[in-house]
């Protein structure tokens, strides 16, 4: 579940593009699982904000652990099991959905479900547009990807970092070094990013050759 395996191809110099390719390879992966547990910390955060917060903890917990399991058929059984109700309901499904270890093309239709329907928050929409980048990859052009980010990586919503992080990977994958690095490096300072999404930002800016400042 790598984000694109085809992002080292424009990496001129052969030693980044082996360094690339390695780290994609290594932490592609753990890169889809992080989004979905920073996804649901997010999501659990706006519940605090609006209901019970030690309802909403246990099922921000819930979430967590689920996403943790070690197999796609594990996530499934942990996230069918979390307590829902109301809007609760609706990211669970959205999760289930995001998961495309065993059939792609049905994970990318439920997620253009949820994209289509209006009645849901918009910031479960946004997530939906997140999941279909990352699951699509090069299945649908670079160009429609950087259409479907541009809205969600706007100030003020709330899966900004993760839509510039998306974006920053286009470059690379365009063979636009210079704009990745830069990108990857606001990524590194940006406080609204989590410390796995930074920590991964400078693991990308070492990767094509570029340098992060000392703090």
């Amino acid at each position: 579940m790598s984000n694109s395996d085809n992002f080292i191809n424009e990496v001129a110099d052969e030693l980044r593009r082996e360094k690339l390719f390695g780290a994609l390879k290594r932490y592609g992966w753990i890169g889809v699982l992080l989004v979905l547990v920073v996804v649901g910390g997010a999501a659990w955060t706006e519940w605090q904000r609006s209901g019970d917060r030690t309802s909403d903890r246990q099922f921000g917990d819930a979430l967590v652990a689920a996403l943790s399991a070690p197999t796609p058929e594990a996530r499934r059984e942990a996230l069918a099991a979390a307590p829902v109700g109301g809007a609760r309901e609706a990211v669970v499904d959205l999760l289930l959905a995001s998961d495309p270890a065993q059939d792609k093309p049905a994970t990318l239709a439920a997620l253009d479900e949820v994209l289509a329907d209006q009645s849901l928050p918009p910031i479960y929409r946004d997530l939906a547009v997140l999941r279909k980048v990352v699951v699509a990859g090069t299945d649908i052009s670079a160009s429609e990807r950087r259409a479907l980010l541009d809205p969600i990586a706007a100030p003020g919503r709330p899966y900004r970092p993760l839509a510039l992080e998306q974006l920053a990977y286009l470059n690379v994958e365009a063979g636009e070094t210079d704009a990745a690095i830069a990108a990857f490096t606001a990524l590194t300072t940006d406080q609204q990013a989590t410390p796995a999404l930074r920590q991964r930002a400078a693991q990308m800016v070492t990767a094509l050759g570029g340098e992060i400042a000392a703090g």
